[in-house]
Protein backbone atom coordinates (compact mmCIF):
# COMPACT_ATOMS: atom_id res chain seq x y z
CA UNK A 1 0.00 0.00 0.00
CA UNK A 2 1.54 3.49 -0.91
CA UNK A 3 0.43 6.87 0.76
CA UNK A 4 1.33 9.86 -1.11
CA UNK A 5 1.44 13.10 0.52
CA UNK A 6 2.55 16.57 -1.27
CA UNK A 7 3.73 19.35 0.49
CA UNK A 8 5.74 22.62 -0.24
CA UNK A 9 7.77 22.07 -3.11
CA UNK A 10 8.10 18.18 -1.85
CA UNK A 11 6.39 14.96 -1.30
CA UNK A 12 6.37 12.19 1.69
CA UNK A 13 5.74 8.85 0.43
CA UNK A 14 5.15 5.63 2.63
CA UNK A 15 4.83 2.46 2.05
CA UNK A 16 3.15 -0.68 4.04
CA UNK A 17 4.16 -3.76 3.83
CA UNK A 18 5.95 -3.72 0.25
CA UNK A 19 5.89 -5.69 -2.77
CA UNK A 20 8.49 -5.42 -5.17
CA UNK A 21 7.34 -3.34 -7.56
CA UNK A 22 6.12 -1.01 -4.92
CA UNK A 23 9.48 -0.57 -4.02
CA UNK A 24 11.02 -1.10 -7.61
CA UNK A 25 8.14 2.38 -8.62
CA UNK A 26 9.58 4.02 -6.14
CA UNK A 27 13.27 3.42 -6.54
CA UNK A 28 12.72 4.42 -10.15
CA UNK A 29 10.40 7.73 -9.25
CA UNK A 30 13.12 8.84 -7.03
CA UNK A 31 16.39 7.48 -7.97
CA UNK A 32 16.86 5.39 -5.13
CA UNK A 33 20.43 3.54 -5.40
CA UNK A 34 20.22 -0.36 -5.74
CA UNK A 35 21.91 -0.84 -2.29
CA UNK A 36 19.21 1.22 -0.75
CA UNK A 37 16.46 -0.37 -2.70
CA UNK A 38 17.32 -4.26 -1.65
CA UNK A 39 17.32 -2.76 1.88
CA UNK A 40 14.18 -1.63 1.73
CA UNK A 41 12.35 -5.27 0.18
CA UNK A 42 13.05 -6.92 3.37
CA UNK A 43 13.35 -6.47 7.61
CA UNK A 44 16.77 -5.46 8.61
CA UNK A 45 17.47 -6.57 11.64
CA UNK A 46 19.56 -3.77 13.05
CA UNK A 47 19.70 0.15 13.09
CA UNK A 48 21.90 0.89 9.74
CA UNK A 49 22.64 4.00 7.96
CA UNK A 50 23.77 4.14 3.89
CA UNK A 51 24.33 7.11 2.39
CA UNK A 52 25.14 8.36 -1.03
CA UNK A 53 25.37 11.51 -3.19
CA UNK A 54 21.61 12.27 -3.51
CA UNK A 55 19.80 10.11 -0.71
CA UNK A 56 20.33 8.94 2.74
CA UNK A 57 18.95 6.23 4.29
CA UNK A 58 18.08 4.92 8.46
CA UNK A 59 16.69 1.94 9.55
CA UNK A 60 15.60 1.95 13.17
CA UNK A 61 12.86 -0.13 15.48
CA UNK A 62 10.88 1.18 17.70
CA UNK A 63 9.61 -0.80 20.94
CA UNK A 64 5.36 -0.78 21.05
CA UNK A 65 2.40 -2.97 22.76
CA UNK A 66 2.63 -7.11 21.93
CA UNK A 67 -0.45 -8.46 21.13
CA UNK A 68 -0.39 -9.92 24.60
CA UNK A 69 -0.83 -7.96 28.07
CA UNK A 70 2.98 -7.09 29.00
CA UNK A 71 4.53 -8.12 25.96
CA UNK A 72 6.75 -5.86 23.80
CA UNK A 73 7.32 -6.09 20.04
CA UNK A 74 9.85 -3.99 17.77
CA UNK A 75 8.49 -2.66 14.32
CA UNK A 76 10.90 -1.46 12.14
CA UNK A 77 10.78 2.06 10.03
CA UNK A 78 12.99 2.81 6.91
CA UNK A 79 13.73 6.49 6.37
CA UNK A 80 14.87 7.70 2.88
CA UNK A 81 15.29 10.92 2.87
CA UNK A 82 16.13 13.04 -0.48
CA UNK A 83 16.16 17.13 -0.64
CA UNK A 84 12.51 17.32 -1.62
CA UNK A 85 11.02 13.99 -0.81
CA UNK A 86 10.73 11.44 2.56
CA UNK A 87 10.16 7.88 1.94
CA UNK A 88 8.77 5.62 4.68
CA UNK A 89 8.52 2.03 4.33
CA UNK A 90 7.21 -0.41 6.97
CA UNK A 91 6.66 -3.63 7.04
CA UNK A 92 3.04 -3.83 9.44
CA UNK A 93 0.92 -0.60 10.99
CA UNK A 94 3.26 1.27 12.66
CA UNK A 95 0.30 3.38 14.34
CA UNK A 96 2.01 6.47 15.08
CA UNK A 97 2.78 6.98 11.20
CA UNK A 98 -0.92 5.59 10.51
CA UNK A 99 -1.67 8.59 12.65
CA UNK A 100 0.28 11.08 11.35
CA UNK A 101 -1.05 9.92 7.95
CA UNK A 102 -4.65 11.28 9.16
CA UNK A 103 -3.64 13.79 10.25
CA UNK A 104 -2.41 15.18 7.19
CA UNK A 105 -5.56 13.38 5.17
CA UNK A 106 -7.59 15.77 7.43
CA UNK A 107 -5.85 18.89 6.81
CA UNK A 108 -5.64 18.69 3.26
CA UNK A 109 -8.90 18.68 3.30
CA UNK A 110 -9.66 21.75 5.02
CA UNK A 111 -6.14 23.60 3.52
CA UNK A 112 -4.80 21.99 0.39
CA UNK A 113 -0.94 21.45 0.46
CA UNK A 114 0.68 21.73 3.79
CA UNK A 115 2.56 24.38 4.22
CA UNK A 116 6.16 22.82 5.65
CA UNK A 117 9.08 22.08 4.10
CA UNK A 118 10.94 18.40 4.03
CA UNK A 119 13.29 19.08 7.32
CA UNK A 120 9.93 20.46 8.97
CA UNK A 121 8.01 17.39 7.80
CA UNK A 122 10.74 14.53 8.68
CA UNK A 123 11.16 16.26 12.52
CA UNK A 124 6.82 16.16 12.85
CA UNK A 125 7.39 12.70 11.72
CA UNK A 126 10.39 11.80 14.57
CA UNK A 127 8.07 13.52 17.12
CA UNK A 128 5.47 11.14 16.43
CA UNK A 129 7.36 8.27 16.40
CA UNK A 130 9.19 9.25 20.05
CA UNK A 131 5.78 10.25 21.24
CA UNK A 132 4.48 6.67 20.44
CA UNK A 133 7.41 5.01 22.51
CA UNK A 134 6.26 7.18 25.16
CA UNK A 135 2.60 6.50 25.10
CA UNK A 136 4.06 3.20 25.41
CA UNK A 137 6.24 3.47 28.41
CA UNK A 138 3.70 5.71 30.47
CA UNK A 139 0.99 2.63 29.77
CA UNK A 140 3.72 0.24 31.66
CA UNK A 141 4.51 2.77 34.10
CA UNK A 142 0.81 2.87 35.29
CA UNK A 143 0.41 -0.84 35.40
CA UNK A 144 3.93 -0.53 37.52
CA UNK A 145 1.72 2.06 40.00
CA UNK A 146 -1.31 -0.92 40.09
CA UNK A 147 1.52 -3.71 40.88
CA UNK A 148 2.60 -1.31 43.40
CA UNK A 149 -0.35 -0.90 45.05
CA UNK A 150 -1.34 -4.96 44.85
CA UNK A 151 2.27 -5.53 46.65
CA UNK A 152 1.52 -3.29 49.43
CA UNK A 153 -1.93 -4.43 50.04
CA UNK A 154 -0.46 -7.92 51.08
CA UNK A 155 -0.57 -9.87 47.18
CA UNK A 156 2.99 -10.14 47.40
CA UNK A 157 2.70 -13.46 46.08
CA UNK A 158 1.12 -12.65 43.05
CA UNK A 159 2.70 -9.88 41.65
CA UNK A 160 6.19 -11.85 41.38
CA UNK A 161 5.65 -12.43 37.87
CA UNK A 162 4.14 -9.11 36.87
CA UNK A 163 7.02 -6.90 37.86
CA UNK A 164 9.06 -9.36 36.17
CA UNK A 165 7.13 -8.82 33.05
CA UNK A 166 7.43 -5.02 33.35
CA UNK A 167 11.24 -5.21 34.15
CA UNK A 168 11.57 -6.74 30.54
CA UNK A 169 9.47 -4.38 29.01
CA UNK A 170 11.65 -1.59 30.39
CA UNK A 171 14.45 -3.50 29.26
CA UNK A 172 13.48 -4.34 26.02
CA UNK A 173 12.40 -0.30 25.17
CA UNK A 174 16.00 0.83 26.79
CA UNK A 175 18.03 -1.88 24.64
CA UNK A 176 15.95 -0.50 21.80
CA UNK A 177 16.31 3.17 22.19
CA UNK A 178 20.13 2.57 23.14
CA UNK A 179 21.06 0.78 20.09
CA UNK A 180 19.32 3.90 18.28
CA UNK A 181 21.30 6.41 19.32
CA UNK A 182 24.36 6.45 17.20
CA UNK A 183 22.93 5.62 14.15
CA UNK A 184 20.14 8.58 14.70
CA UNK A 185 23.31 10.70 15.05
CA UNK A 186 25.29 9.33 11.78
CA UNK A 187 21.66 10.30 9.88
CA UNK A 188 21.70 13.75 10.96
CA UNK A 189 25.01 14.14 10.51
CA UNK A 190 24.90 12.79 7.39
CA UNK A 191 21.75 14.67 6.00
CA UNK A 192 23.95 17.96 7.17
CA UNK A 193 26.61 17.08 5.13
CA UNK A 194 24.65 16.72 2.19
CA UNK A 195 23.11 20.04 2.29
CA UNK A 196 19.66 19.19 1.48
CA UNK A 197 18.45 21.85 3.72
CA UNK A 198 19.76 25.62 5.31
CA UNK A 199 20.99 26.55 8.63
CA UNK A 200 17.79 25.87 10.16
CA UNK A 201 17.81 22.34 9.97
CA UNK A 202 21.15 21.83 12.88
CA UNK A 203 18.61 23.14 15.07
CA UNK A 204 15.84 20.20 14.18
CA UNK A 205 18.43 17.83 13.97
CA UNK A 206 19.62 18.23 17.75
CA UNK A 207 16.34 18.51 18.70
CA UNK A 208 15.53 15.09 17.07
CA UNK A 209 18.37 13.92 18.72
CA UNK A 210 16.98 14.97 22.38
CA UNK A 211 13.68 13.93 21.69
CA UNK A 212 15.53 9.97 21.53
CA UNK A 213 17.65 11.17 24.73
CA UNK A 214 14.63 12.28 26.92
CA UNK A 215 12.44 9.27 26.23
CA UNK A 216 15.79 7.38 27.02
CA UNK A 217 16.16 8.69 30.56
CA UNK A 218 12.24 8.33 31.34
CA UNK A 219 12.56 4.54 30.67
CA UNK A 220 15.75 4.26 32.66
CA UNK A 221 14.25 6.21 35.16
CA UNK A 222 11.04 3.84 35.01
CA UNK A 223 13.55 1.09 35.15
CA UNK A 224 15.17 1.59 38.14
CA UNK A 225 11.82 2.17 39.64
CA UNK A 226 11.10 -1.25 39.01
CA UNK A 227 14.09 -2.98 40.07
CA UNK A 228 13.45 -1.18 43.46
CA UNK A 229 9.96 -2.66 43.63
CA UNK A 230 11.35 -6.08 42.51
CA UNK A 231 13.94 -6.07 45.68
CA UNK A 232 11.19 -4.62 47.89
CA UNK A 233 8.68 -7.00 46.70
CA UNK A 234 11.62 -10.02 47.27
CA UNK A 235 12.06 -8.47 50.65
CA UNK A 236 8.33 -8.50 51.69
CA UNK A 237 8.14 -12.41 50.34
CA UNK A 238 11.22 -13.12 52.74
CA UNK A 239 9.31 -11.58 56.13
CA UNK A 240 6.09 -13.35 55.41
CA UNK A 241 7.95 -16.46 54.95
CA UNK A 242 9.84 -16.12 58.19
CA UNK A 243 6.28 -15.33 59.89
CA UNK A 244 4.90 -18.61 58.35
CA UNK A 245 7.93 -19.92 59.81
CA UNK A 246 7.57 -18.66 63.00
CA UNK A 247 3.95 -19.88 63.22
CA UNK A 248 5.23 -23.45 62.08
CA UNK A 249 7.75 -23.37 64.52
CA UNK A 250 4.60 -22.55 67.26
CA UNK A 251 2.13 -25.14 65.86
CA UNK A 252 4.90 -27.43 66.16
CA UNK A 253 5.86 -27.00 69.35
CA UNK A 254 1.82 -26.70 70.80
CA UNK A 255 1.57 -30.21 68.75
CA UNK A 256 4.46 -31.64 70.59
CA UNK A 257 3.18 -30.72 73.62
CA UNK A 258 0.10 -32.24 72.95
CA UNK A 259 1.41 -35.61 72.16
CA UNK A 260 3.56 -35.52 75.26
CA UNK A 261 0.18 -34.98 77.52
CA UNK A 262 -2.06 -37.11 75.66
CA UNK A 263 1.17 -39.54 76.22
CA UNK A 264 1.06 -38.90 79.14
CA UNK A 265 -2.46 -39.35 80.25
CA UNK A 266 -2.77 -42.66 78.21
CA UNK A 267 0.15 -44.16 80.77
CA UNK A 268 -1.38 -42.62 83.89
CA UNK A 269 -5.09 -44.76 83.02
CA UNK A 270 -2.91 -47.45 82.27
CA UNK A 271 -1.06 -47.06 85.82
CA UNK A 272 -4.43 -46.68 87.56
CA UNK A 273 -5.92 -50.17 85.61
Amino acid sequence: MIFRHEYLKGVWVDIEQPSENDIRQIAEEFSVGENVEKELLYPTPMPLVSVDENIALLVLHFPSHGVNDGETKSQEVDIVVGKNFIITVRYEVVAPLHHLKKLLEAQNMVEGHAPVATDMLLEVLFAHLYTSVRDHINHVADNLSRVEKEMFDGRELTTVLSISNISREFLHAEAALATQEESLSNFMSALSQLKFFDDTFKLRAERIKAERSNVARVVKTHRAVATELRETNIALLGARQNQIMKTLAVLTVIAELLIVTFSALLVFDVWIF
